[in-house]
This record gives C-alpha cells, sequence and structure tokens, in this order.
C-alpha cells in the first residue's frame, strides 16, 4: 500500500524527498515493505524520482499541474507504449497517465490532503503566530494534538 510521508523541515519540498527516504529505510520491518511514494508536483525533480527508484521505491510525483475538466475520452484513454530507452521521469510521467496510475495517485487525496485541509478551514489554523522554528514547531505539535484528540472524539462517538 503507498505511504504518503510529508516532512516540513526545509523551504522547498524537492530537498524533502531523500530524507523521507531514509525515515521509510528506518522503519521496522513489522510495519511492511514501503512500495511506492506519493508527493504532489513541489517535489518533483528527476534527481527526487530517480532517488525513489533507487531505493526500489515506485514514484508517483506529480510533474505539473493537470487541467480540470478533461475531455471524457482522454480521462478513460490509456496511453500509449513506453519506449524500451525510456528515462526515470518518462517512466513515471507515463505511469501517471495509466489507469491504475492515476487511481494510486488519487489515494493522496484521501490520505494527507483532508488533514490539512480540516486543520486550515474547520479548525482556523492558517499562519503561525510565533517565530522561529522552534516556536513554530511547537505550534504545530498542538494544532496536530488538537486535529488527533477531534478525531478520536470523533471514532469513539
Amino acid at each position: 500500500m503507498p505511504l504518503t510521508f510529508i516532512c516540513r523541515c526545509r523551504a522547498n519540498d524537492k530537498q524533502e524527498i531523500e530524507p523521507t527516504l531514509e525515515h521509510l529505510a528506518a522503519l521496522p520491518e513489522e510495519l511492511g515493505a514501503v512500495t511506492d511514494l506519493i508527493a504532489d508536483s513541489g517535489y518533483f525533480s528527476e534527481a527526487n524520482v530517480t532517488a525513489c527508484e533507487k531505493q526500489g521505491l515506485t514514484p508517483y510525483i506529480a510533474a505539473g499541474r493537470k487541467e480540470h475538466n478533461e475531455p471524457l475520452w482522454d480521462r478513460f484513454q490509456e496511453p500509449p507504449p513506453l519506449p524500451e530507452a525510456a528515462d526515470a521521469v518518462t517512466r513515471m510521467k507515463h505511469r501517471l497517465k495509466t489507469t491504475a496510475g492515476k487511481a494510486i495517485y488519487a489515494l493522496r487525496k484521501t490520505t494527507s490532503e483532508p488533514v490539512f485541509g480540516i486543520i486550515k478551514a474547520v479548525m482556523g489554523f492558517r499562519s503561525f503566530s510565533m517565530r522561529g522554528f522552534e516556536k513554530a514547531q511547537g505550534e504545530w505539535n498542538l494544532a496536530c494534538i488538537a486535529w488527533n484528540i477531534k478525531r478520536l472524539h470523533t471514532l469513539t462517538t
């Protein structure tokens, strides 16, 4: 099953894939093997796609913005076959155009994205009030604790 792992320590998301891969490699075997990595276009770079493949992960990283209201025929049509000498980025872009690839990438909308949306829209946490990494980290930890308590309450009632 794909695992979306997000770490927000750097100014640019492109710099987060390699530390994430290190964290994934350190996970206990009891959790199972991570096979796929799903990320939005902010994480896309050729180096990140290649790094994922070197770690044995199948990357599903959006390479750009996709237009809404794609024609029905294009939406359900499989892409032409992949050239044999395709590089890592071409293979990933092709994978994202397939029906199976679209289904896997769509999982992102049901795992991490709703949490951020609820924290921002429902809980009203849209910006940090304190300056400095440690203070902002504490503030973010409080927001996450509040989210977890809210979620636990919803699941137990």
